[in-house]
C-alpha cells in the first residue's frame, strides 16, 4: 500500500512541476513575447478555466467505469502533449487550443488519481496519503514557478521553449509513476463482490447528475466545496495580489514573499495537522478551514488601517493563516466525497465537484477586479468573509446530515464507511 502512495505522490509532483513551469507565465508569454495583446491574455485563463469544467466530470465518470489509473495516465500524456502544443502554436487561435487543451488534461488527472488512491490505499491512511500529495503539489507548483523564472525570456517567442519541453518531461514522468501504482493496485473486479455499482456505472450522464443532485450530502458538500473555493482559491492568483498592491500599497516583493510563506507553513505543518485532526470528523474539519479563512480575512481587512509597512508584515501573516486552513482542506475532501457519493459514483462525484469549484474559481478575478477597481476593498474584503461563513454553516450540516444516515461511524465516516458504502474502493 505504502509502496502504491509515494508513487501517486511523486507523480503529483513531478505533474505539478510541469504545471508551475508553465501556467504562471502564460499570460506574460502572450501578451509580450507573442504580442498578441492583453484580450488575448485573458483569454488564456478563461479558455484553461472552460477546459477543466468541461473535463472534470468527464474524467470523473471514465474513472468509474474503466481503470482509474489508465484515466490518469491518459490525462497526463495528453497534459504532455497539450505543452508542446503550447509553444509550436504559431497563432493566437492555435495557442488558445492548446492552452484548453492544456486546463482539460490538468483538471481532469485529479479526480483519477484521487479515485486511484481510494483504491489504493487502505481507510485509515487515506486522509495521510490525500495530506502529502496536497504538499507534493504545492512543492512542486512551486519548484515549477522557479525553474521557470530562470529559464525563461519573456521578450523573445520562443523564450519559454525550454519550460514547455520541461512541463512535457514532467508530464511524462509523473504518468510513468501513476501507471505503476496502477498496476499494483487491486484490480476493480476483484473489489466489486457484486452487481449493484455496475448498475450505478451504467446509468446515463443527466440521469447520473440527476442522481447525486438528489443526495443532500453531497449538495452541502457541493456548497461547503464553492464556498472555500470561492472564498479563498478564486483570489489566490489574482485577487490578493491586486488587493495587496493597489489597497494595501506594499511592495510587490510582498507578495512574492507571502506565497513562499503560504507554501512553507503548507510543508511545515501538514504532518502535524494531520495527526492532531486524525480523529475528527471530516465535515467538521470543512467547518474549521471555513472559520480559520474568516480570520485571515479579517486580518486584511485589519491592514487596511494601517501604514503600507505594517500591513505588509500583516498580508505576510494573513498567507500563513491561509495555510494552515488549506493543510486541514486538502486532506479531507477526497475521502469526504467517497463518503456522501451514491454507490459506484466517487469518480463522478470528484469530478463534478472539480468543475464546480473551478468554474466559482474562474469568477474569482471578475469579483476582484470590479471591487478593486470600484475601490471597495472594504467590500471585497467583507464579501469573502461571508462567502466563508456560508462553507462553515453548511459543513456544520453536512455533519449532522452524515451523522443522522450513518451515527455508528460519526466521527469517521469518511475513513470507515467505505467499508460498507463503496465496496469497490476498499
Amino acid at each position: 500500500m505504502l509502496g502504491r502512495a509515494r508513487l501517486i505522490i511523486a507523480a503529483s509532483f513531478a505533474g505539478s512541476l510541469g504545471w508551475g513551469l508553465v501556467l504562471p507565465f502564460q499570460y506574460a508569454y502572450v501578451v509580450n513575447a507573442r504580442h498578441w495583446g492583453a484580450t488575448a491574455g485573458v483569454m488564456t485563463g478563461t479558455l484553461f478555466c472552460i477546459g477543466a469544467v468541461v473535463a472534470a466530470p468527464l474524467a470523473g465518470r471514465l474513472a468509474d467505469r474503466y481503470d482509474a489509473g489508465q484515466v490518469a495516465v491518459g490525462c497526463q500524456l495528453v497534459a504532455a502533449v497539450a505543452s508542446i502544443g503550447l509553444g509550436m502554436a504559431s497563432s493566437a487561435a492555435m495557442f488558445f487550443a492548446a492552452i484548453a487543451l492544456f486546463g482539460a488534461a490538468v483538471t481532469a488527472s485529479a479526480p483519477a488519481s484521487q479515485v486511484l488512491v481510494l483504491e489504493c490505499v487502505e481507510p485509515p491512511e487515506r486522509r495521510s496519503v490525500f495530506a502529502y500529495q496536497f504538499t507534493a503539489l504545492a512543492l512542486g507548483m512551486a519548484v515549477g514557478a522557479f525553474v521557470g523564472g530562470h529559464v525563461i525570456d519573456l521578450s523573445s517567442p520562443g523564450g519559454m521553449w525550454t519550460a514547455f519541453w520541461c512541463s512535457a518531461a514532467g508530464f511524462m514522468v509523473s504518468a510513468a509513476f501513476l501507471y505503476a501504482a496502477s498496476r499494483l493496485a487491486v484490480p476493480r473486479a476483484q473489489t466489486m463482490p457484486n452487481g449493484s455499482d455496475e448498475l450505478t456505472l451504467g446509468a446515463g450522464g443527466l440521469a447520473t447528475y440527476r442522481q447525486l443532485a438528489r443526495s443532500r450530502p453531497v449538495r452541502l458538500l457541493a456548497l461547503a466545496s464553492m464556498a472555500l473555493a470561492a472564498g479563498f482559491y478564486a483570489q489566490f492568483e489574482t485577487g490578493l495580489p491586486a488587493f495587496a498592491l493597489e489597497s494595501l500599497e506594499v511592495a510587490p516583493s510582498t507578495v512574492g514573499t507571502a506565497a513562499a510563506v503560504n507554501c512553507l507553513v503548507i510543508v511545515g505543518l501538514q504532518w502535524l495537522v494531520v495527526r492532531i485532526t486524525g480523529h475528527h470528523s471530516s465535515a467538521s474539519l470543512l467547518a474549521v478551514v471555513g472559520s480559520v479563512w474568516v480570520v485571515s480575512w479579517l486580518l486584511l481587512e485589519g491592514a487596511l488601517f494601517i501604514t503600507s509597512d505594517k500591513a505588509a508584515v500583516v498580508f505576510v501573516l494573513a498567507f500563513a493563516v491561509f495555510a494552515v486552513g488549506e493543510t486541514m482542506y486538502a486532506p479531507v475532501l477526497g475521502p469526504l466525497a467517497a463518503a456522501v457519493a451514491p454507490p459506484g459514483l466517487v469518480g463522478t462525484t470528484l469530478g463534478a465537484l472539480a468543475a464546480l469549484r473551478t468554474g466559482v474559481s474562474a469568477a474569482g478575478p471578475l469579483v476582484a477586479g470590479v471591487l478593486l477597481a470600484s475601490d471597495l476593498p472594504h467590500v471585497f474584503v467583507v464579501t469573502h468573509v461571508a462567502i466563508n461563513a456560508i462553507a462553515v454553516v453548511a459543513a456544520l450540516r453536512l455533519k449532522q446530515a452524515m451523522s443522522a444516515t450513518e451515527p455508528e461511524n460519526d466521527p469517521q465516516v469518511d475513513n470507515g464507511a467505505l467499508d460498507s458504502r463503496r465496496g469497490s474502493l476498499v
